[in-house]
């Protein structure tokens, strides 16, 4: 197999994650033109150590940190959208290792590989993004969930990050009710509730009314997991690892169109 064929799956991912790195797709898609030439110059190889789509975005990498790689040029920022203006305000190495694990979906160990780095220091990075990202998007937030103490332990990881409790419902109903009173800009919702109501019926009426963004938290990811489309795009398992939800909560405000627009 040639090596085009090897990479053409892995282009447009590529391409979108250089965009975001950069802020520009024209900047974006010279950097990856200048890797994929030096693969093909055999000036860089790919390694048979990595899967070929780990191997390209080394390779990315590898090239972007000698020619420049400009990470911390806010020139043009003005005519940027404002999640490429936030992201280009966080930390050079921790935007990296964010958007390869938020954005690409590789693990931390992946993102290691690709930026030649200890997988406990790209943790450290991707803990110092969400943290920034936090910050600057700070929230009311809904938990939907009928367990007080599943409950208690969300609202404790809400409040850890800096966002609020706008309000904490156990039924189909009480959702609904609490986003009429309060338009919350973020939801947390698990499918099961306390008078047999769903979490999913409940989700379905608050995005009638409002756009935001909405996390599940379930012990039943079968139910949304049906092969039809929409699906949920965050989806935590019960039991719960806290730093998961951390993650998702921080990927969810940042990537959700409609909440960037709020935050501008």
């Amino acid at each position: 197999m040639s090596l085009l064929a090897r990479l053409a799956p892995h282009l447009p991912y590529v391409r979108r994650y250089a965009r975001a790195l950069t802020g520009d797709q024209t900047t974006g898609d010279n950097y990856v033109r200048v890797a994929l030439e030096a693969l093909a110059a055999g000036e860089r190889q790919l390694s048979p150590e990595m899967t070929p789509r780990v191997a390209l975005y080394h390779v990315f990498h590898t090239i972007w940190s000698s020619t420049g790689a400009r990470l911390e040029d806010a020139s043009g920022l003005e005519a940027q959208d404002d999640a490429a203006r936030r992201l280009m305000r966080i930390a050079p190495r921790s935007r990296q290792a964010f958007l390869l694990t938020a954005l690409e979906g590789f693990t931390p160990s992946e993102a290691a590989q690709i930026l030649d780095a200890q997988p406990s220091e790209v943790e450290r990075l991707i803990g110092e993004a969400q943290a920034d990202i936090d910050a600057e998007l700070a929230t009311d937030v809904l938990i939907i969930e009928d367990e007080a103490i599943i409950s208690a332990d969300i609202e404790s990881l809400v409040r850890e990050l800096g966002h609020r409790v706008a309000a904490t419902a156990t039924t189909h109903d009480e959702a609904v009710d609490a986003v009429a009173r309060q338009r919350p800009g973020l939801v947390l919702a698990d499918i099961q509730l306390a008078d047999g109501s769903s979490g999913i019926d409940a989700v379905k009426d608050i995005l009638k009314r409002i756009d935001v963004p909405v996390i599940f938290i379930t012990a039943f990811p079968e139910r949304l997991l049906t092969g039809e489309r929409p699906e949920p795009t965050f989806l935590i398992t019960k039991p719960f690892q806290p730093e998961t939800v951390k993650a998702a909560i921080s990927q969810a405000l940042f990537f959700h169109p409609a909440r960037r627009k709020e935050a501008a």
